[in-house]
């Protein structure tokens, strides 16, 4: 099997990793380079679970090759997360009771931190917009939608 050299920057970090043509970039990001908070779900592009920021927009990493990411600049939940305690979506995710099992967490918190970087203060329909391609088989979304909506009057209140 040939290998692809590939660098692109993960986190604020420069990489340069390995490739198989076929590997996926979700599985570069969790086998590769330990970032394990992408998580892989139906491996189909449909639930969300991957969703990462690939060049300022979302996308799904078990769609996208590791061949692809070359040059690009990559942000997963961990990066999206301070070093110590929560961001300000996880802590109104936790503080809604905006999850349960967890799983769809990270690629939640990757939609909405999208959302809050391109429009600080989304209506309720543009916050279900952006969390439309997230499948959550646990809270109804309510919680989630709650938490998001939280998050924009806080942000409001710091502008």
């Amino acid at each position: 099997m040939t290998l692809h050299q590939v660098s692109f920057t993960v986190n604020g970090k420069k990489v340069s990793v390995e490739v198989e043509p076929r590997q996926t970039l979700a599985d570069v990001l969790r086998g590769q380079l330990g970032l394990t908070g992408t998580h892989l779900g139906c491996e189909h592009g449909v639930c969300g679970a991957c969703t990462i920021i690939v060049n300022g927009e979302p996308a799904r990493g078990c769609l996208m090759l590791g061949v692809q990411a070359e040059g690009a600049e990559i942000l997963t939940v961990e990066g999206a997360s301070p070093d110590e305690g929560l961001s300000l979506i996880q802590e109104a995710l936790r503080e809604f009771h905006g999850l349960q099992c967890g799983f769809c967490t990270p690629g939640m918190v990757m939609a909405l931190h999208h959302l809050f970087s391109v429009n600080t203060s989304p209506t309720e329909e543009e916050i279900k917009e952006a969390i439309s391609g997230q499948l959550c088989r646990c809270t109804g979304y309510q919680g989630i939608v709650n938490a998001a909506k939280a998050v924009a009057q806080r942000l409001q209140a710091q502008q």
